[in-house]
């Protein structure tokens, strides 16, 4: 993984939430942007290139991506006016945008948003604009939209500079308060969250060659049309337009913000090249440890990470658990399968006492869910862990890799649905993986043997049902398995299950455990990897 990569990550993403943090709003008086319009006249044309003024419809962004496909990829522009140069992180987190610039804010509408300005590491443009009944209107950059402190002694630039990305707020929470609601800003990524949670992992428009040898590929979101909501909207609409040197692509999200906050993705993606190490509906989470991942670990908190496992219900009808991990080494899993029903990182710990971080409040981070839209064919759900000794650091993704080419000059269109929150619910009856735990059972052999305990439970519990005990069957790639138990759990009303695995002399073992019920109930297959 590049440096660019975890250093956007790190100061985009991950400290985000620390960010929106330090950046208040002051009280100071500025201009409302509905009167700014006189005084933009006199700033000179706008540099524009994409988020422009016109007519405006479904197909304008598709049809700016299929022009832009057929045209060699040009470098983005990442000069900054002399004031934002070699800003650093102290003086960039000090230009804040103030709330009363919000757009919409006056309008008593249900949805507001504001800006990103550039600088430090967000130094390429990203064009904006507003669309209002069949007609874009390019959103100016504008000194008086944001406000500095002490920290920041340079003065913002006056011309149309564009923005860094944007933000989308809603009275998620609390019907007196705009909370945010998702956020675009660095390359393709962006975020939500469910009500009541904290911001977490993020999502990606694509990626293309993760954890590739010869480096990754980031696609960028070069410019947002965002539609104007209306009294009583219940959903608001971003279109984007996305550029790489491999691809370009149009995308439209209709986000439906609640409990769970959902996101309709429609996306077409118009090849330069052939596609052949592309993931689709991508995520990007943090895990640094866990119950049964504390090797060399000295830290006061039992866990810490945004997702705790990778949940994949795939064609088959199988729901499929996989513990996330902090390996030694980078690691890449993939589960092949043919038309999913879907996929997602899950943080499935809801209880403070198993992180007690009264700062970063990982029990409210979000799960992210991913429906598929239509059949994706075959292909399968790919998994990287990434080493890391820092929780700033994103270092799982999770995305599906179609298993065929996608050519050059081929137009590729493809639909999903989003979940941000505590999605995907449970039948009644389904068990589901409650807690994995580990640690050395002997000393034995030039391997300790390791313990496995896993716990099971059930959300959604049938009622008048007479309790028994399931069998379990462990299938293990290498090494032996012994001492497989099954016992009742009073503390969750489930089972409990332990193993005792001996590695003999191999130093990677898939694991995969099935509960086996005599009336049929279905439980979660627990799947791990284990490595020495």
């Amino acid at each position: 993984m590049s440096l660019l990569y975890k250093s956007l990550r790190s100061i985009s993403w991950k400290n985000l939430s620390v960010m929106s943090l330090l950046l208040p709003s002051l009280s100071i008086s500025m201009i409302p942007l509905a009167a700014q319009a006189n005084s933009l006249k006199e700033q000179g044309a706008s540099k524009a290139l994409y988020a422009v003024n016109g007519k405006f419809d479904r197909n304008t962004v598709a049809n700016l991506a299929r022009k832009l496909a057929k045209l060699p990829y040009k470098e983005p522009d990442l000069t900054l006016p002399a004031t934002l140069q070699d800003l650093n992180y102290d003086e960039y987190r000090d230009i804040r945008f103030n709330p009363t610039s919000s757009l919409w804010a006056d309008d008593g509408l249900p949805f507001q948003m504001q800006l990103f300005h550039r600088g430090f590491y967000f130094k390429e443009t990203v064009e904006v604009a507003i669309v209002d009944d069949g007609v874009s209107t390019h959103l100016r950059y504008d000194p008086s939209m944001f406000t500095t402190g002490e920290v920041m002694k340079k003065p913002l630039p006056t011309e149309d500079v564009g923005f860094a990305g944007l933000r989308l707020h809603h009275p998620l929470n609390n019907s007196n308060y705009f909370d945010e609601l998702a956020v675009f800003q660095g390359g393709s990524y962006f975020r939500s969250l469910g009500k009541g949670q904290a911001y977490g992992l993020s999502s990606r428009g694509l990626a293309l060659k993760t954890a590739d040898p010869e480096g990754e590929e980031f696609p960028t979101f070069r410019a947002f049309w965002i539609e104007k909501p209306s009294n009583d909207s219940t959903s608001t609409v971003v279109y984007a337009l996305l550029d790489s040197p491999s691809t370009t692509g149009a995308y439209r999200f209709t986000i439906r913000p609640g409990q769970n906050t959902v996101m309709d993705i429609e996306a077409m993606l118009f090849p330069r090249v052939d596609l052949d190490k592309v993931g689709l509906a991508a995520e990007t989470s943090m895990f640094m440890f866990s119950s049964y991942d504390r090797e060399n670990v000295d830290d006061f908190r039992p866990r810490v990470h945004d997702s705790d496992g990778l949940l994949i219900l795939n064609g088959r009808g199988e729901r499929l658990w996989r513990p996330l991990r902090n390996p030694n080494n980078l690691q890449i899993s993939a589960f092949t399968d043919n038309a999913p029903l879907g996929f997602g990182l899950i943080q499935r710990n809801r209880d403070f006492d198993n992180f007690q971080d009264l700062e970063a409040h990982y029990e409210r981070r979000p799960s992210l869910w991913v429906e598929p839209v239509g059949n994706w064919d075959k292909g399968a759900v790919v998994l990287v862990e990434i080493p890391t000794e820092s929780e700033i650091n994103d270092n799982i993704v999770a995305y599906w890799a179609p298993s065929k080419v996608i050519p050059a000059g081929s137009e590729y269109q493809f639909s999903y649905r989003l979940f941000w929150g505590t999605k995907p619910s449970v039948e009644q009856g389904q068990a589901i993986v409650d807690s994995t735990k580990s640690g050395r059972a002997g000393i034995n052999g030039p391997t300790p043997t390791r313990l496995f305990v896993i716990d099971y439970t059930f959300p959604n519990p049938l009622s008048d049902i007479e309790k028994q005990t399931p069998k379990a069957m462990i299938k293990n790639s290498a090494g032996e398995v012994h001492h497989i138990v099954v016992t009742e759990n009073p503390h969750n009303d489930g089972y409990r299950v332990t193993f005792e695995l001996d590695p003999l002399d191999v130093d990677l073992i898939e694991l995969r455990l099935d509960l086996a019920f005599s009336d049929g109930r279905q439980a979660e297959t627990w799947m791990y990897q284990w490595t020495n």
